[in-house]
């Protein structure tokens, strides 16, 4: 199998070998050896079912744009939903448990793909940053469009 690289290396081998393949947000070559890139301990494929957190690991949904899959959080990395906790108001916090609900449904309706955002493994607090995809679609859109998020900017703005 071919050895996967940032998308910057892969478009200059594109002139010289004629075509790559995208794998969990990088491009693959074939042919160029290079060490292992790991993508920690979320998998790629997710197949389990998810509850509402309550406390600790597990695999469930903490908020409209974040997640803990085997005891580790990954941020919904294409979408910002309003605070279910530290919320600035009770419309806030109305929209946030709609966000989270809606989640919960869209991640147990069948297997989702995970692939990386912006080519950063992880934000400061050491949460996973991904985008959640099925069938091609990104789950966190779904929420756009339903009115229960809003697309990620980098940078966090009032629901009040």
């Amino acid at each position: 199998m071919p050895r996967l690289v940032e998308p910057v290396v892969a478009f200059i081998a594109v002139a010289a070998l004629g075509w790559v393949a995208i794998d969990r947000g990088y491009v693959s070559v074939p042919g160029l050896e290079l060490p292992a890139i790991t993508t920690g301990a979320t998998p790629d494929v997710v197949t389990q079912r998810f509850s509402l957190c309550a406390v600790g690991g597990g695999t469930c949904v903490i908020d409209g744009d974040t997640i803990r899959i085997d005891g580790q959080s990954v941020r919904i990395a294409d979408i910002d939903t309003p605070e279910v906790r530290n919320y600035g108001c009770a419309q806030e916090k109305a929209l946030g448990d709609r966000a989270t609900a809606r989640m919960l449904e869209l991640v147990n309706q069948g297997r989702f793909s995970m692939r990386f955002w912006d080519h950063r493994d992880e934000d400061r607090y050491g949460r996973k940053l991904r985008v959640l995809e099925r069938d091609g679609q990104s789950l966190g859109m779904i929420l756009v469009a339903e009115g229960l998020a809003r697309p990620w900017d980098g940078a966090r703005r009032d629901w009040c």
